[in-house]
């Protein structure tokens, strides 16, 4: 019999399944794929030979395609993981062959406020423990190769200084690449959410040695929101990544001209890193099913998505597939939608916006929760027309999923504090929005509390999807911008700093700027770029500050508000509560 969530902590929830969990063998051989297209790490874990399953099904059509999104979250987050696990194993529930694709956690959230990225309750997937922190070593290979590239830059720095300006050629042999030290355009990359590494200097000489380095300014991003993460998830194959690797600018040089990986002739060795990391992790749920893990989190500052290669995989080996995107619909999904998407080729049948009482009462005039404290009063009590004005909220989400063409569930993630008449009300809105509704228990009771939600996106599939992006290629960048504001987030306009506009107008004079697709960075606390407007905020702009461009991935990404690409460890971290029993190597403490 299964833990009662609401008495035992998710790791203990974990441990006792992990007892009687499928071998991975068993669950490959269920999923259909072939002996040679698993490569087991233990006897839990396996990645999978994507390249080789794809070619062998590629008269196969594909599964139904569904996409997990949600409302402006809380701090505390409003489920999507938990929600996606819970709805894999409704749909088996339902007898559907069903596959979930997850994004692996990043250490900072582990050991900070979020926990692990496994889902809760009963709806979880394991090996909990390794899957949150070493796993197959992806985040590894992503950081490695992040890193084998800014050595790479440099180490160049340092030997071209010590040559002759004059010379072409350094000693090796190779092109003087006259990097600009004020141009440089990459960092270094960790996986914790460090703010002490935001800004540095490096190179610093010691003992008046000239050999310690270039001295520069420098710094840090967390690893999931690295160029080469967004590559990874972004990558079609291995050839696809190696040129996208090969692309990335590190800097640029004293006359403007980007300096690129290749020119460093550093892709090959990044790449190298990577031959193993560009094959998607297989894991289990709490009660069996598949679920990919590849890529990483923190849609608000980067991609956010489940890879493209983990999607195209299951697509073919289930009936149905559900992946998920990160944050609110406006974040997430706007990229699922305007970018991976485009990219893949793939055009979701469904979508589901992850909802709860909590996040709507937020937006409804409560007090924002905070991490590790009590919930206020507000959350605990009924109150009927705090819920109704935050689904003002719920329904510029369900607006966004419906502008893209695709039918939209709400799953109204269910707490116990919950109350008949505040779901009624929320059932109310989203029936008058036209979007499907479903309360789903998946937390408490798993597969079976997730049947009404699986009913729902079932009969979602049913209808023909129109899915069309925002826009076409050709159109201009800050067009683009100005679509995503007014369209998507339900700005009035918006305001282009000149450096961000003249970041913009370099970039569009690109012979592949058609190629090139828009990437938000923003709060994910509001729909706007202020985090403390709630709700569905009217009468704002959008402040675009700066530009950054990822050549890589092939990304214009436009910084809106105060945004940073390393996170900062909170005062309540959750690293507090994490340990391991000595006597028999039990990691305890994980959420």
């Amino acid at each position: 019999m299964a833990l009662d969530p609401r008495h035992v902590p998710d790791w203990q929830i974990a441990l006792d399944a992990e007892q009687n969990m499928k071998t991975v063998e068993t669950l490959a051989a269920e999923l259909g794929l072939e002996k040679g297209e698993v490569l087991p790490y233990g006897h839990h874990i396996a990645k999978v030979d994507a390249s080789h399953v794809c070619a062998r099904l590629a008269e196969r059509p594909n599964g139904k395609y569904i996409d997990v999104t949600a409302i402006t979250p809380t701090p505390l987050g409003e489920g999507k993981s938990t929600t996606t696990i819970g709805l894999v194993q409704g749909l088996a529930k339902r007898g559907k062959n069903s596959t979930a694709a997850i994004r692996q956690p990043s250490a900072g959230p582990v050991m900070g406020m979020k926990g692990s990225a496994a889902g809760g309750g009963l709806a979880q997937c394991i090996p909990l423990v390794p899957y949150s922190l070493n796993f197959t070593g992806d985040m590894h290979a992503v950081t490695q190769a992040n890193n084998m590239a800014m050595t790479a830059l440099t180490a160049r720095m340092q030997h071209e200084r010590n040559y002759d300006d004059e010379k072409l050629v350094t000693m090796s042999g190779q092109p003087r690449l006259n990097i600009d030290p004020t141009q440089v355009r990459m960092t270094w990359a960790i996986d914790f959410c460090a703010q002490a590494l935001r800004n540095v200097i490096i190179g610093i000489e010691g003992d008046g040695r000239r050999n310690d380095g270039f001295m520069m300014r420098s710094g840090f991003v967390i690893t999931a929101a690295s160029e080469v993460m967004t590559i990874l998830a972004l990558a079609t194959d291995l050839t696809d990544l190696r040129r996208r690797l090969g692309n990335i600018v590190v800097a640029l040089d004293r006359h403007g001209k980007p300096v690129t990986c290749e020119d460093l002739q550093v892709a090959g060795a990044m790449t190298a890193w990577l031959t193993e990391a560009i094959k998607p992790n297989l894991i289990q749920t709490l009660e069996g099913q598949p679920v990919f893990v590849h890529a990483g989190p923190f849609a608000n500052i980067s991609l956010g998505q489940s890879s493209i290669i983990a999607d195209k995989v299951a697509l073919k080996l289930s009936d149905y597939h559900v992946t998920e995107s990160g944050f609110g619909s406006e974040i997430g999904y706007e990229k699922f939608w305007n970018v991976k998407c485009v990219r893949s080729g793939l055009a979701p049948d469904a979508v589901v916006i992850v909802a709860t009482i909590r996040a709507l009462k937020r937006h409804g005039g409560a007090p924002a929760p905070v991490p590790g404290r009590p919930m206020p009063e507000a959350y605990t009590r009924e109150n009927v027309d705090m819920v109704e004005a935050g689904c003002q909220n719920l329904l510029r989400h369900i607006g966004i999923v419906r502008k893209s063409g695709v039918p939209a569930v709400v799953c109204l993630n269910s707490f116990v504090t919950d109350t008949p008449n505040e779901i009624k009300a929320v059932r109310r809105f989203c029936e008058s929005a036209g979007a499907r509704f479903a309360v789903s228990e998946h937390w408490a009771k798993g597969g079976d509390g997730a049947l009404e939600l699986a009913d729902a996106v079932l009969d979602a599939t049913r209808e023909k999807s129109f899915f069309t992006p925002l826009f076409t290629p050709q159109t201009p960048f800050d067009e683009r911008i100005r679509k995503i504001a007014s369209e998507v987030y339900g700005a009035d306009g918006v305001e282009i700093s000149p450096t961000a506009r003249r970041k913009l107008a370099d970039l569009q004079a690109r012979e592949d700027a058609k190629d090139l697709s828009i990437c938000m960075v923003k709060t994910q606390y509001s729909l706007s770029d202020n985090a403390q407007l709630t709700g569905a905020p009217t009468g704002w702009q959008l402040v675009v500050r700066d530009v950054l461009f990822h050549g890589g991935a092939g990304l214009v990404i436009p910084v809106a508000g105060d945004m940073s690409l390393m996170p900062g460890t909170g005062s309540r971290p959750s690293y507090r509560n994490i340990d391991v029993n000595t006597n028999t190597g039990t990691v305890t403490g994980l959420f």
